[in-house]
């Protein structure tokens, strides 16, 4: 009789996303700090994993709790809702006609940029006999993307208000370039407290327009509920504040071989790095197949082994990467490396390789295990 084979054992991952759940919490109080939030867990929780950040966030004190859960989709949504979450779920872009249903029967609340979106939310929400649904008007005041224009608001705000199966319960806009345009940004800032005034500051109970680079850099004198993002994961999108703020993900890998390579020796494809020394090279197991941007080819980008930064050489391939280890005392296969996170901000990534930090953390791809923990591991 043949022996039954041992149970198999799974390997660490090469290339792990460290998701620091403590350092979230202390963002979101600093958050908290400047009103009620509107945590923007959209793209995945801009990669952190949306239901785990979502369940950490909503655990915490009823009192220090974001008001809602801002999403990009019905897809975010139901995602949230068919894992148990409570707190309100706000979808941050304007809904397709085929989608409405649906919102209607979770009661999720949705952005309107149009009289005719709003009167098809007014209809179905007749017609399944439910209490009248909370939505939130949305200005345009230069993003482009949706909304109402002011006047044309001005305009609509009566039909909006006698349409009995909704409730006018917020207004917002958003700003394009708070990080880059103080000018503009004061403008919209300026244009949306006017039509605030207009309307009436207790038309509305939630009014909304600083998202994070908005929330640090300017107040607004109706604003009462943010909008944290990028700041929620611990990057400041203007980087005088960056210093309030923890990073939350560090991407890491491991060095999967070392050698020493000599003069005249190539690193990676199209052999743009020719070495004119010889080089200690290690393999790391993280590529853009990961979501480690190639963009960073033959731009002075480093890692972090051992506590110190070594150069990237050549192209980034799908899977590994090469970088000059010649400096360290000792560098060994298994040995742990940061692309980016506490030590080496995604910030300075995201400029060497022409990108936004955005793009960076929802772009680290699915096999890049996600792993959560309580605190530093020091």
């Amino acid at each position: 009789m043949q022996a039954q084979s041992p149970l198999l054992t799974s390997s660490p991952p090469r290339a792990w996303a460290e998701v620091n759940l403590e350092k979230l919490r202390k963002n979101h109080a600093f958050a908290c700090s400047y009103g009620d939030t509107m945590a923007v867990l959209k793209a995945g929780a801009y990669g952190h994993g949306i239901i785990h950040i979502a369940q950490v966030l909503e655990s915490l004190p009823t009192d220090e709790r974001p008001t809602f859960f801002g999403v990009a989709s019905v897809i975010e949504a139901r995602k949230l809702t068919e894992a148990g979450i409570l707190t309100r779920i706000y979808l941050l872009s304007p809904s397709c006609a085929f989608e409405r249903e649906e919102i209607v029967s979770r009661r999720w609340t949705p952005c309107i940029s149009s009289l005719s979106e709003a009167q098809d939310f007014n209809r179905l929400v007749g017609k399944s006999h439910a209490q009248p649904l909370p939505i939130h008007i949305t200005v345009d005041t230069g993003m482009g993307r949706g909304g109402f224009l002011p006047d044309d608001l001005l305009d609509k705000i009566e039909a909006l208000e006698s349409l009995p199966h909704v409730i006018l319960e917020g207004i917002g806009s958003h700003l394009p370039s708070a990080d880059e345009d103080e000018s503009f940004t004061l403008k919209q800032f300026d244009q949306f407290t006017a039509l605030v005034k207009k309307l009436g500051v207790d038309r509305f109970r939630y009014k909304h327009l600083a998202n994070s680079a908005g929330t640090l850099g300017y107040q607004g004198h109706y604003n009462n509920l943010y909008r944290p993002g990028l700041m929620l994961y611990g990057i400041s999108p203007i980087p005088d504040y960056q210093k309030l703020l923890s990073p939350v993900l560090s991407l890491k890998s491991r060095v999967c071989l070392v050698r020493k390579l000599p003069v005249g020796h190539g690193v990676s494809y199209g052999r743009e790095t020719i070495l004119d020394q010889p080089t200690m090279v290690a393999t790391i197991g993280i590529g853009y197949g990961d979501g480690y941007p190639r963009a960073l080819s033959m731009k002075g980008a480093e890692v972090l082994i051992s506590g110190q930064r070594c150069p990237l050489l050549g192209r980034v391939t799908m899977d590994q990467i090469m970088v000059d280890v010649s400096a360290l005392d000792h560098c060994a296969e298994g040995d742990e490396v940061e692309l980016f996170g506490a030590n080496i901000l995604i910030t300075e990534i995201a400029q060497l390789a022409e990108t936004i930090p955005w793009a960076i953390l929802t772009g680290i791809t699915p096999r890049v295990k996600r792993v959560y923990i309580e605190a530093d591991n020091c």
